[in-house]
């Protein structure tokens, strides 16, 4: 992975050179460079429809373990959801915040497909999630149906239970499949990089690279809030482990993040961290470990700032239902972005080809890549472990108030107790009434006790001979 990202990097320098020094060809590059790009882009659009669909289904049906865990698992999902809508709105609201840092480059080389996106109304684009025609639905490829589909599957396999399981094991499969074929054509990115981003530099000068070290900066700013005030404000509200004891804790989790780029193989090192948090061992297995496949708060923030980059990049403001769109896209895809090493390229192009926009942007960030991932695997890593400490938290409060509440009843004491007739009042009357109707009160064990008493009575009283009139026995 290290080696490809290299040369990934070592591609992009090769292309904006031999794009600087060749502008006055950009017809010819366009017409003999460019081609092998859009080959690499068609493979990517033919398999990222399939992938998509049965990924995300994958996603959703796996939630049935949450069933096993009740309320950890209820927790955990709430929080995941919640921090990465709350990471799709800080990337959104912040790169809409920094349109003067990013250049256009022009309105023309959008199609028209992208222009009549942008004429939807708010109520066209709540209309047009949900598909109509399960068949159509493929052909045309649209996204944001597919991943609606998706869901509504997902939810009924799990709803389905073990009468899923077959279609469980194909959809499985199925995946695998889609994941090696996928892991096949990204092995080509480091040269479709060079054929991508040449014709750019070729035809719009490099001045477009000079705002690729803003995003940068644009994202990480980003990270750095999302991390610092969420992670932080979560923190302190549910739990006693302060922000400062947290990211003290997490400091070789976050090393070993930010050098390897791999939420999934920092699981061992984040559990060491949680659990010297006092987390319990079996909430931190369960949370870091569903966090690592469908927590990406990183990777949403890197989306929504490289999306409306690219937009302003080729000269698109986007409208209300357009954003609407993009965040709803990048919230849901974010969950199964964590399949395949530069999965993020292939959800990019999701995200693009939801709200009308070229995925030939991609090329203009796809170097610079493995920078973003740093940083976004950071964040990922910080969402899993903030949520372990929260979710340990609430389980811990939900005990202690259980056993106070037992020790308050067990220390109540009749306040009638020693006191003259005439000083009592009516609510010493009332709480003498409710100890007594508390001690009165049965356990399941005495309940069963006296249920076994009654039938041994029972049973000694078949076995006594009954007397009659007379003096006179049954037997």
């Amino acid at each position: 992975m290290f080696k490809q990202n290299v040369m990934i990097l070592i591609s992009a320098i090769l292309a904006i050179a031999v794009g600087y020094f060749f502008q006055d060809y950009s017809t010819e590059i366009n017409k003999y460079v460019k081609p092998f790009g859009t080959i690499f882009l068609n493979l990517l659009l033919w398999m990222v429809v399939p992938f998509v669909f049965v990924s995300i289904i994958l996603s959703i049906s796996s939630l049935k373990d949450v069933k096993s865990v009740k309320n950890i698992g209820f927790y955990t999902v709430a929080y995941f959801l919640s921090t990465t809508v709350i990471a799709v709105l800080i990337g959104t609201i912040i790169a809409l915040s920094c349109k003067s840092l990013f250049p256009a480059i022009s309105k023309a080389a959008i199609g028209a497909e992208a222009h009549e996106t942008a004429t939807f109304s708010f109520m066209d684009a709540i209309v047009n999630l949900f598909p109509s025609n399960f068949i159509e639905l493929f052909l045309k490829g649209n996204m944001i149906q597919i991943i609606v589909a998706a869901i509504f599957i997902g939810v009924a396999m799990v709803s389905l239970g073990r009468k899923s399981a077959s279609v469980s094991r194909v959809v499985i499969e199925l995946n695998m499949i889609f994941s090696a074929v996928l892991k096949t054509i990204l092995k080509a990115a480091p040269v479709a990089v060079f054929f991508l981003l040449c014709p750019v530099v070729a035809e719009h000068g490099t001045h477009i690279l000079g705002s690729i070290g803003a995003v940068v900066l644009v994202a990480y700013i980003c990270y750095a809030v999302h991390a610092l005030v969420i992670y932080s404000v979560m923190l302190m509200s549910f739990s006693k482990v302060g922000p400062v004891q947290f990211f003290k804790c997490m400091v070789p989790a976050m090393v070993f993040a930010f050098s390897s780029t791999s939420s999934v193989g920092t699981i061992p090192l984040n559990m060491q961290c949680t659990r010297r948090m006092g987390v319990d061992n079996k909430i931190s297995s369960f949370v870091l470990t569903m966090g690592a496949n469908i927590n990406m708060d990183g990777t949403a923030i890197f989306q929504s700032v490289i999306a409306i980059f690219i937009a302003f990049c080729y000269g698109v403001d986007l409208t209300y239902p357009q954003l609407f769109l993009l965040m709803f896209t990048i919230a849901v895809t974010s969950v199964g972005t964590a399949g395949i090493p530069s999965a993020g390229v292939l959800m990019l192009s999701v995200i693009l080809t939801s709200v009308g926009l070229p995925i030939e942007g991609i090329a203009i960030v796809i170097g610079l890549d493995r920078i973003f991932d740093m940083g976004r695997s950071v964040v990922n890593i910080l969402g899993d472990a903030s949520c372990a400490v929260v979710v340990d938290a609430i389980e811990k409060k939900k005990g202690e108030d259980i056993f106070q509440h037992t020790e308050d009843e067990e220390d109540e004491v009749d306040p009638t107790i020693g006191k003259p007739e005439y000083m009592i009042t009516p609510e010493d009357i009332l709480k003498k009434q409710k100890i007594q109707a508390h001690a009165n009160r049965l356990s399941p064990e005495d309940i069963l006790r006296q249920q076994r008493e009654a039938k041994l009575q029972a049973q000694k009283d078949q076995e006594k001979p009954k007397v009659y009139e007379g003096g006179e026995t049954d037997d």
